[in-house]
């Protein structure tokens, strides 16, 4: 490609990266509100949906399952705490280490987010085969920006 050609690409809307980062802020706004009578952000919500696949799992872990870090995740927990969703446990074996349990509200959330999933399936405009094909699609997306060096 010649600079002119590669000028006409450097346009937002050729932009997967824009492309994405709109949807994903449109993904955001659909969710509001939905949560909103649960009390949970998306940020929150994500944390739930983690717990409900796997509770008792230690903060750490759940940190890196969702990729965010702790100065992320630890106010997350702290509200979902004080709402009554989670609870959190120090290690009797080592001190460091925190888990993070589901309580019985908190589990009992999950017949409501159930009514989530449904609603933002439906507001996609796609259908089962079409989502996982997208999801999977950015799913690889991912892996191979995760695998550029970091310089």
């Amino acid at each position: 490609m010649n600079d002119l050609d590669l000028e006409k690409e450097l346009t937002l809307d050729k932009q997967l990266c824009f492309a994405l980062y709109g949807a994903a802020h449109a993904f955001t706004r659909a969710y509001k509100p939905l949560l909103s009578p649960l009390g949970l952000t998306y940020p929150q919500y994500i944390v739930m949906m983690a717990l409900w696949e796997e509770d008792g799992i230690p903060v750490k872990s759940l940190g890196e399952q969702l990729g965010l870090d702790s100065g992320t995740l630890s106010p997350l927990l702290k509200r979902l705490e004080q709402v009554g969703y989670v609870e959190r446990k120090r290690d009797v074996a080592d001190e460091r280490q925190v888990f993070i349990s589901l309580t019985e509200r908190g589990r009992a959330l999950k017949a409501e987010a159930i009514k989530v999933f449904a609603s933002i399936a439906q507001s996609t405009g796609c259908c089962k085969a079409e989502a996982e094909s997208l999801r999977d699609s950015l799913k690889r997306l991912k892996g191979h920006l995760e695998a550029l060096p970091d310089d």
